[in-house]
C-alpha cells in the first residue's frame, strides 16, 4: 500500500504542477520515499519542462536533449531517499548515493549521472544537460546563481552566434519568468511531510 502521503504528492490532480514520469513515481514508491522528496522532485520536473520548452522556442539553436534534462530534474535528488536527513538540512552524500541506485534500478548512466552532477555543474564532465537540471534545481526557489548562469548564457552565445549580453537578457527573461511561480511550489512542497504521520514520535505526554 502506498503511503496516503506520497499518494497526495504524486497524485496528478493535487496541483497544478506536471506529475512525474510515471518511471519515476514508481520507483519513489517502490522505495518507499518521503513525501517531501516527491513533492520536491515533481516542483524541480515541472520548471525543467518549462525551461526546456521556453529554450527550444526562444533559443533554438542550443543543442540539448530535452527528455534527459527532463529525467534528470525528476530524479536528481533520489539519493535522499538513503540520506533522509538532507531534505531538512545541508550535504551532498546523496549525490553519489543518488547515483548509485539509479544505476541498480537500471536507469542508464546518461541518465543517472544527473544525482551526482546537479550540484557540481563546474566539474569536467559536465554538459549543457546537466547545467540546465542544475538551472532547474535553483530557479524553482527563485534562487540565482551567478556563475551557474554564466556557463548557461555561454552555451547559449556560442550555439546562437551572439554576443554575451544579448544571451543573458535572454536567459534572464526565461529564468524571471519561472522564478516568479516560485512561491506556489515552495508552499507545495512544504504541505508535504518528510516523514509519514504513522512513523512520527509521539508528542503525547
Amino acid at each position: 500500500m502506498v503511503p496516503p502521503e506520497l499518494a497526495h504528492a504524486l497524485d496528478p490532480g493535487r496541483s497544478r504542477l506536471r506529475p512525474l514520469p510515471a518511471a519515476i513515481g514508481e520507483l519513489l514508491v517502490s522505495l518507499r520515499a518521503p513525501a517531501r522528496l516527491a513533492a520536491h522532485l515533481r516542483a524541480v520536473h515541472d520548471v525543467a519542462w518549462q525551461l526546456t520548452e521556453l529554450l527550444a522556442a526562444r533559443c533554438p539553436a542550443l543543442a540539448f536533449d530535452r527528455d534527459a534534462v527532463r529525467y534528470g530534474a525528476a530524479s536528481h535528488d533520489i539519493g535522499k531517499v538513503v540520506h533522509v536527513h538532507e531534505l531538512t538540512g545541508p550535504g551532498s552524500e546523496h549525490e553519489l548515493a543518488g547515483e548509485a541506485l539509479l544505476l541498480s534500478h537500471g536507469v542508464p548512466a546518461r541518465l543517472a549521472r544527473f544525482a551526482r552532477t546537479h550540484a557540481v555543474w563546474t566539474a569536467r564532465d559536465t554538459t549543457t544537460d546537466d547545467h540546465l537540471v542544475s538551472l532547474a534545481d535553483k530557479i524553482w526557489k527563485g534562487k540565482r546563481v551567478p556563475d551557474l548562469e554564466d556557463l548557461v548564457v555561454a552555451e547559449l552565445a556560442a550555439a546562437g552566434a551572439v554576443e554575451r549580453w544579448e544571451a543573458f537578457a535572454e536567459l534572464d527573461e526565461i529564468l524571471d519568468e519561472l522564478a516568479a511561480d516560485a512561491d506556489y511550489r515552495l508552499a507545495y512542497q512544504a504541505r508535504h511531510p518528510v516523514h509519514p504521520r504513522s512513523s512520527r514520535p509521539s508528542t503525547d505526554r
